[in-house]
């Protein structure tokens, strides 16, 4: 187990925020885990994956906690369907082509996602037609505040776009490991635009193309500070569509129906016709290439670079369309 007071987490954070926590532990096991003296620790007590979905608004007053559980774990049973046991300290995309190599199909379309398996499994990060949730059967986690294991099946985990009952539960249920189920069997999902011709001959060829698409698209973190996709797309009413459609005369608005009869509206495109792409904040930019993300476009932006970009985008779609956009990415 490691433990460091005044702990620098500049490199936790794929927003290269300089910020610093009272105390930071990394754990490799669930039993250091359940031997850690929660009460002695500072407070407030937060468990962080790899930061790629964090905006850390300041210094931390309290504890960091990170897994180092690292192990992925194959139940060969010969069937099509095969279940994978995966550590929450594990690399996501370093889990992705581990599958993709063995030629099992189900992770390839959510290829260089960054982050950890464990905050995958909080997030329900999804991509190109297809979420976390759909590959999950079930998570083990401990109880930090009834201080014992305890394991979810996927149905309990509440999942929806982006969200799951852990991020609703306060920060109570840690995610040690994730139970996933892949296939032999060959099973394309291609009907995102962008991926209907691609070669479908294995996963690691729909892998290839998708890690294309995402870097015409996406900074890389480790190039230019950012936590990807920093808004989630609005889901609206049928009547508030019509408004977002008045507000844009002219303009075709792209939007995918719901079965519930409700509009999802990709809030890049509101984004860029409130004119904000490439605009700056201080140290803080809108990628130009994809007005969805914000950049740490100096290296050296404060959070507070960021937190305003934020408001004036949030400020301007909701003065020309009427619709508030609520953040993706967690601020602490």
């Amino acid at each position: 187990m490691r433990k460091e007071f005044n702990f620098d987490l500049s490199a936790l954070n794929t927003f290269r925020m300089k910020v610093r926590c009272a105390c930071f532990v990394e754990y490799q096991s669930v039993d250091e885990l359940s031997s850690l003296d929660l009460d002695s620790l500072p407070k407030p007590i937060k468990h962080i994956g790899g930061g790629s979905n964090l905006l850390f608004t300041g210094d931390f007053p309290g504890t960091i906690l990170h897994s180092a559980i690292r192990y992925i774990k194959y139940v060969d049973l010969g069937l099509d369907e095969v279940p994978v046991v995966v550590g929450a300290g594990v690399t996501w995309d370093a889990l992705v082509e581990e599958l993709c190599g063995y030629g099992f199909w189900g992770a390839e379309n959510l290829s260089l996602i960054p982050g950890e398996v464990g905050a995958a499994a909080v997030q329900n990060i999804g991509a190109y037609g297809v979420e976390i949730k759909d590959l999950i059967s079930g998570v083990s986690c401990y109880d930090l505040q009834e201080r014992r294991p305890c394991k979810f099946s996927v149905a309990e985990c509440g999942y929806g776009y982006r969200e799951s009952m852990f991020k609703e539960s306060d920060g109570r249920y840690v995610i040690t490991s994730v139970l996933l189920r892949v296939s032999r069997k060959p099973r394309p999902r291609l009907e995102y635009k962008g991926l209907a011709d691609v070669d479908a001959s294995s996963p690691a060829s729909v892998r290839e193309a998708v890690i294309g698409i995402r870097r015409s698209k996406l900074p890389d973190p480790s190039d230019l500070g950012s936590a990807g996709s920093f808004f989630k797309n609005p889901v609206i009413s049928a009547a508030d569509f019509v408004r977002v459609c008045d507000a844009a005369p002219g303009e075709t608005v792209p939007h995918y129906v719901l079965s519930n009869g409700f509009v999802k509206v990709p809030a890049a495109w509101l984004i860029d016709r409130c004119g904000f792409r490439g605009e700056r904040e201080g140290g803080a930019q809108v990628y130009e290439r994809q007005p969805l993300v914000i950049v740490n476009a100096s290296g050296e932006a404060a959070p507070g670079d960021i937190l305003e970009l934020e408001r004036r985008i949030v400020a301007s779609v909701n003065e020309r369309f009427g619709v508030t956009l609520s953040p993706e990415v967690e601020h602490i």
